[in-house]
């Protein structure tokens, strides 16, 4: 069963990565990492946000998995973008990571009046190879058509929080019909919906657990997810989901799960601006 997607700038990206949001515990990212090749991961997503560059860094570099097998995503937050200090946030995110490219770049969240200056300074970097694909979070249906307005260059990527219970059809369905590929944060809900009646129940159908029944309806719908886990055993759980099918009558009843769930948040710095 493929368990990758070719994005549009006909680089290949794996269906399953590791998010390393909160990992910041001494060597917490870095064994994570290694737990996670180990297990067959090969796409690690982090953001200088998440001031864990550094340990994931170490992680790549001991994983003992070559770098070109490897897929590295990493973000440029907001404050950068105010500052116009795009080039400057990518060289140190390359330098925390000891890298020489990444093969994803994002804009972490649309700041107003600035991600498409970010967005012109991403495409420079693509440009130099330091960055191989290019592409977006969080971003709407609207964000996407301004961008598409003023750049000649489609995001490879829009990562999104994606789940059973936040289902956005119609953004999915514009990304994917642009040729953007949806990638999933957040895609087990923090939890919210492990004892969901539905997904328990589908659980026991399919002898799995209900994190691996969500995390498998994203990948069926060509959606790639990053959970987030420091867990061995849970990295390990949640990549087992390539060894089955869910049949259609069940994907069409986890769609209806769908109440418009975020189990995150819009950052401090944007909650004034309508998302």
């Amino acid at each position: 069963m493929d368990n990758t997607v070719f994005l549009n700038t006909n680089r290949e990206m794996p269906l399953l990565g590791l998010g390393v949001y909160k990992a910041t515990g001494e060597n917490e990212a870095e064994n994570a990492i290694i737990s996670a090749v180990e297990s067959g991961y090969r796409l690690i997503d982090t953001a200088s946000v998440y001031k864990n560059e550094e340990n994931v860094g170490r992680g790549i570099a001991s994983c003992g998995i070559p770098r070109n097998e490897l897929f590295i995503t990493t973000k440029v937050w907001n404050t950068a973008q105010r500052l116009g200090d795009i080039q400057g946030a990518f060289e140190r995110s390359l330098d925390r990571l000891k890298l020489d490219y990444v093969d994803l770049y994002l804009i972490h969240w649309p700041v107003p009046g600035c991600y498409l200056s970010t967005w012109k300074v991403l495409e420079e970097i693509q440009k130099s190879g330091r960055a191989l694909s290019i592409g977006v979070s969080n971003f709407e249906i609207r964000h996407l058509e301004e961008l598409e307005a003023n750049s000649g260059i489609i995001p490879a990527v829009n990562q999104i929080e994606c789940h059973p219970l936040c289902y956005p059809k119609e953004l999915i369905d514009y990304c994917q019909n642009k040729g953007i590929q949806v990638q999933a944060y957040a895609p087990l809900a923090r939890g919210a919906y492990l004892d969901n009646d539905v997904m328990c129940v589908l659980g026991t159908k399919y002898a799995h657990t209900p994190a691996q029944i969500g995390l498998r309806w994203a990948t069926q719908k060509g959606i790639s997810v990053i959970p987030k886990s420091v867990h061995p055993d849970r990295i390990r759980s949640n990549g087992n989901i390539f060894d089955f099918t869910i049949e259609q009558e069940d994907m069409d009843l986890i769609d209806t799960l769908n109440e418009n769930f975020h189990s995150s948040h819009v950052p401090e710095d944007l909650r004034d601006i309508a998302f």
